[in-house]
């Protein structure tokens, strides 16, 4: 009986993996094919032959370069603030004692119950008032900061105890000294979490660049993907090719670091 149910568990989860990972390696393959491969019924899933130049003329119809080099950019940029601002608000909730910390705290909290699509226009006007429409600036100022991240790490600052830290301001430490040659050595597994969400959301960024960027030079790879599908019209090859483009970088990042976010989730879920 127990091996029965070892069987259908395996059944069960490989049918569901299937569904998952299919569209993606389609997407692969499609980005191979011709366009009447793409388009014939019933479809054709392995590609007669790979059509390797079906990237180059990507590249040819499209400045998926430029907009490459934009979101490498705007990601590493948001990514390294982020990941800086974070871990100095994560010591400050973990660590320091100072009037109002309660307050502060209840008031970040709330703001995460809050949507970004409700404040996103609030941000697009008070960009637009300071005149960074199609900057980096504009592209990358409201992801500076994150409380999400800021609570994710201060989980790991607090299983780290107290006593470290007294310890090192007896021997003379500087709050600054202690987060750098301390906190970030003891808590690299969450930073490195941390750095690749921030990341891999930086990469995936779609309506917020939307709203801030009119020129084909400032655009991401999302909206240089959507244009991308309007200006090919019906070449669907060329469509899935871009987006395979698009996508590969991540998975590269992910099987790199796979240990590494899988290991600061497992301990995350201890901690908290």
């Amino acid at each position: 009986m127990k091996k029965i149910k070892t069987i259908l568990i395996y059944i069960f989860v490989t049918f569901f993996a299937i569904i998952t990972v299919f569209p993606f390696i389609y997407m692969i393959f499609g980005g191979l094919m011709t366009y009447e491969e793409t388009t014939r019924i019933p479809p054709t899933f392995v590609p007669g032959s790979f059509k390797i130049s079906n990237y180059l003329a990507v590249f040819n119809q499209a400045p998926f370069a430029r907009y490459f080099f934009n979101t490498f950019v705007t990601a590493t940029t948001t990514t390294v603030v982020s990941l800086f601002t974070s871990i100095l608000g994560a010591f400050a909730m973990a660590n320091l004692k100072f009037k109002g910390k309660g307050l502060i705290k209840i008031i970040l909290i709330s703001l995460l119950m809050v949507p970004g699509e409700a404040i996103i226009f609030t941000n697009y006007t008070t960009i637009m008032s300071m005149g960074l429409i199609n900057t980096y600036i504009g592209l990358v100022i409201p992801f500076l900061t994150s409380i999400f991240y800021m609570y994710y790490l201060q989980s790991y600052f607090k299983s780290i105890t107290p006593t470290v830290y007294k310890a090192a301001m007896i021997d003379g430490a500087s709050d600054w000294e202690y987060i750098w040659r301390i906190l970030v050595p003891m808590s690299k597994s969450g930073l490195i979490t941390v750095a690749l969400l921030s990341f891999i959301s930086g990469w995936n960024a779609f309506l917020w660049p939307l709203l801030v960027t009119n020129e084909s030079d400032m655009r991401l790879l999302n909206n240089g993907l959507a244009a991308f599908a309007t200006e090919a019209g019906s070449q669907t090859q060329l469509q899935l090719a871009a987006a395979t483009l698009i996508v590969l970088p991540i998975l590269i990042v992910y099987f790199v670091f796979r240990k590494q976010i899988i290991r600061g989730v497992v301990n995350h879920e201890f901690k908290a």
